[in-house]
């Protein structure tokens, strides 16, 4: 079953904080329930948080709070991006979703909050301690983190003074989680863009602009990309006939199948058949963005390179 879009990133541990560096990347639109910090390094890249789109610069920093849809649609430009992703735990008890009013940390605030030299020390400890695990790193790496995070709170404005959020905005976010969620388990049914903006009470004209906005791509494509993810894995992995492997992954005939599963995979399923490599259609739908793209190796779906990767600028 397809968990692109609602991440589960696997760690070396149960200790759930994670830290990469990449160069010229995009990210697909996903959430998960830990929180995550992308910093750039140098460059720029263009992000969606939620409901907020917004250009980080170089020296910025975003911060994607539990639960929120994120994604990068910087096929363009230029980045050197750090991410530090962990659970909620590692905060607890000082955890609770900040509601920040805005996303994006920038430069300027960083450094009138006094935090620039916290964060690269953050970076820099994360990063050694994962990579080393000496005596005791968990409590150095946790230590860390939860003095960044509670100064971050005490300094970035919070929506009415750290009140919760808007209950519509909030009920939103939990309804269009619910769908994605039901999709991933109901794929093979009639799934029509009618029932989806049903679903989260919005005409399908509203629904269709939230659900880009938040996403990054229509429903159909999403639906589309879910359903061809699971008709891949079917060819890839069982005996089943392609007409039968259509059909349970909901679409109505073979021709509509064929047709989707070429504009998705950049191959018919015939042809799939004969790749080499089980995950090359998973990099497609960005590569027709840029002939240049392709999914960063050993990492999850969502991450998407844009250009051979250097090495990390330093910060």
């Amino acid at each position: 079953m397809m968990k692109a879009f609602h991440e589960i990133r696997s760690y070396d541990s149960d200790f759930m904080v994670w830290h990469s560096s990449y160069q010229n990347i995009s990210f697909l639109a996903h959430w998960h329930k830990e929180i995550e910090l992308i910093y750039v390094r140098s460059g720029s890249c263009r992000l969606n948080i939620t409901d907020r789109t917004f250009t980080a610069q170089a020296g910025d920093l975003a911060v994607c709070e539990s639960g929120e849809i994120h994604y990068s649609d910087s096929y363009d430009m230029k980045n050197c991006l750090d991410f530090i992703i962990f659970d909620t735990g590692i905060v607890s008890p000082i955890f609770q979703n900040p509601c920040f009013s805005h996303p994006l940390v920038t430069r300027e605030q960083l450094e009138a909050y006094g935090l620039n030299h916290t964060l690269h020390s953050l970076i820099h400890t994360v990063s050694k301690e994962l990579e080393e695990k000496a005596p005791y790193y968990q409590e150095v790496v946790t230590s860390s983190l939860q003095t960044f995070w509670a100064l971050l709170k005490r300094h970035h404005p919070r929506t009415e003074s750290g009140a919760l959020p808007d209950g519509k905005r909030s009920r939103m976010l939990n309804d269009l989680q619910s769908l994605l969620s039901y999709i991933d388990e109901h794929y093979g049914d009639t799934i029509s863009l009618e029932f989806a903006a049903g679903s989260m009470n919005f005409s399908t004209s509203y629904f269709s602009r939230i659900f880009k906005k938040l996403m990054g791509i229509n429903f159909v494509t999403y639906l589309n990309m879910v359903r061809v993810e699971r008709a891949a894995y079917e060819l890839r992995h069982t005996q089943r006939k392609i007409t039968d492997i259509a059909l349970s992954c909901g679409f109505n005939n073979i021709r509509t199948f064929n047709r989707v599963f070429k504009e998705i995979t950049g191959c018919t399923p015939s042809e799939f058949l004969l790749l080499p490599d089980p995950d090359t259609y998973k990099r497609t739908y960005y590569k027709r963005r840029s002939a240049e793209q392709e999914f960063v190796k050993n990492d999850s779906l969502t991450v998407v390179q844009n250009s051979p990767a250097g090495e990390p600028a330093e910060l």
